[in-house]
């Protein structure tokens, strides 16, 4: 497998770890995936998801089944954790702050064909929502990249609830996007709405097979 990663990483490593977030939810979740097949196996993708808790991240990255390199927030890499994550490749994000090391790291793994995750949401409510999603646009513009919509349902317990045995986890893939293809700034900021509309509609359908089963 050839997809890049970012400078410093090792393949290697980035291998095991998806192979452990594969597995490790599986004593604590029930997960169902519902459309994995709508994930392209090859070509440059921007992955953008929602976000209500901290396992949604470690259980897409598992669940993609391709290397995936995600935008994690700052606080993320202090400690030990921090070469942990950049090990396997991971890109470290200042929310709120202006920085182009991401978008450059980012770009550089996409424009090899590689796949970058990006939650819009950052850190449930840090205002900076916006700013996420015009950098997924930007990403898929710049490198040509499709987008990729991924909705998680059942992660976060619901407020006043109990602790939860196993509970039911879905993850639902919605149909890529094109690249955008604007070039100006009205361009950009459509594309972001398109995003922002996709996820939204993504969620109600989820929302419905869940209320459903």
């Amino acid at each position: 497998m050839t997809t890049p990663l970012p400078e410093g990483a090792s393949a290697r490593l980035h291998d095991v770890a998806r192979w452990i977030g594969t597995w490790c939810f599986v004593p604590f979740l029930r997960v169902r995936v519902h459309h994995r097949e709508r994930i392209p196996v090859t070509g440059p993708v921007v992955l953008v998801a929602n976000h209500s808790s901290l396992v949604d991240g470690p259980l897409i990255f598992g669940l993609v089944r391709r290397r995936a390199v995600f935008w994690v927030k700052q606080e993320m890499f202090a400690g030990p954790l921090g070469p942990a994550l950049r090990a396997i490749g991971q890109i470290p994000v200042r929310r709120g702050e202006p920085d182009r090391a991401p978008l450059t790291a980012a770009l550089a793994v996409l424009r090899g064909g590689g796949l970058i995750g990006v939650f819009p949401e950052g850190t449930r409510g840090s205002g900076d929502v916006e700013a996420a999603q015009q950098g997924a646009a930007w990403l898929a513009r710049s490198s040509g990249a499709q987008i990729l919509p991924v909705v998680c349902r059942g992660t976060r317990r619901p407020r006043g609830s109990g602790r939860r045995f196993r509970p039911r986890v879905d993850v639902l893939v919605g149909e890529p996007l094109p690249a955008p293809t604007g070039k100006g700034r009205a361009e950009l900021a459509a594309a972001t709405e398109t995003v922002r509309g996709a996820l939204a509609a993504l969620v109600a359908d989820l929302d419905e097979v869940r209320s459903n089963a």
